[in-house]
């Protein structure tokens, strides 16, 4: 039997982690996935942002901005999914959600950026409840998020066009896919985004239902979904 890693032996010696997340979260989302490709087990708290728990002033002392997800790892508290993605790389090295090839690394990092930076962030609950809908109105709203994803989309369209195979960026699971799932489920479940607009997402789509990594993550397979799920 092969010798655990150094990150495999940290972890087995340590408390489990514990990811404050919200099922409908894309952002908790990724961290779930990253988690679950790279085999760790995790104690889910939930922070229920509709009713407004993340500016409790205990969680604000964890995460002074107030979004999820955090992850707190033993002494160590990390908030933002791409910095606790990137702790997660260097500390659990199993699994690796980055390439060898530093071409393939930027085209992950690029795939990555464009749906944290350029779709996520512009149809968060705090910009669609706070501006658009309070000061342009509710109508408003699904048009607004639905232009953000398909400009978003078009752009990665063109991006994976010569690197995609079975997933993003080839034919292992990487970082682009742990930004990509999330999105292109709330794209198609929430925001009804025509997916045949964009064959090379599409097919990313159907491919991360089959594997158990990804449905496990799935928003409406998360503790603190059943609650709202069936009101």
């Amino acid at each position: 039997m092969a010798s655990a890693s150094v990150g495999e032996e940290e972890h087995n010696n340590n408390n489990k982690l514990i990811l404050y997340s919200y099922w409908r979260s894309s952002c908790s989302f990724r961290l779930r996935i990253a988690l679950n490709v790279k085999g760790l087990e995790y104690e889910y708290k939930a922070v229920n942002l509709l009713k407004g728990e993340q500016s409790h002033p205990e969680f604000l002392q964890l995460n002074p901005i107030g979004f999820v997800p955090v992850l707190v790892d033993g002494p160590a508290v990390i908030f933002d999914s791409f910095a606790i993605i990137m702790y997660l790389e260097d500390k659990y090295p199993q699994h690796p959600l980055l390439p060898t090839d530093i071409h393939k690394r930027a085209i992950n990092f690029q795939a990555a950026s464009i749906v944290s930076s350029s779709i996520q962030p512009l149809h968060n609950l705090n910009l669609l409840q706070k501006y658009i809908e309070e000061k342009v109105g509710p109508d408003e709203k699904l048009p607004w998020v639905q232009s953000v994803i398909r400009k978003g989309f078009t752009a990665l369209e063109k991006l994976l066009k010569e690197h995609s195979g079975r997933y993003a960026t080839g034919d292992e699971i990487f970082m682009a896919d742990i930004f990509l799932a999330p999105q292109l489920h709330s794209a198609y479940k929430r925001f009804n985004i025509p997916m045949n607009e964009f064959p090379i997402l599409s097919k990313l789509h159907e491919t991360y239902y089959e594997i158990p990594a990804f449905r496990e993550a799935w928003p409406e397979n998360q503790p603190d979904a059943v609650g709202e799920l069936s009101q």
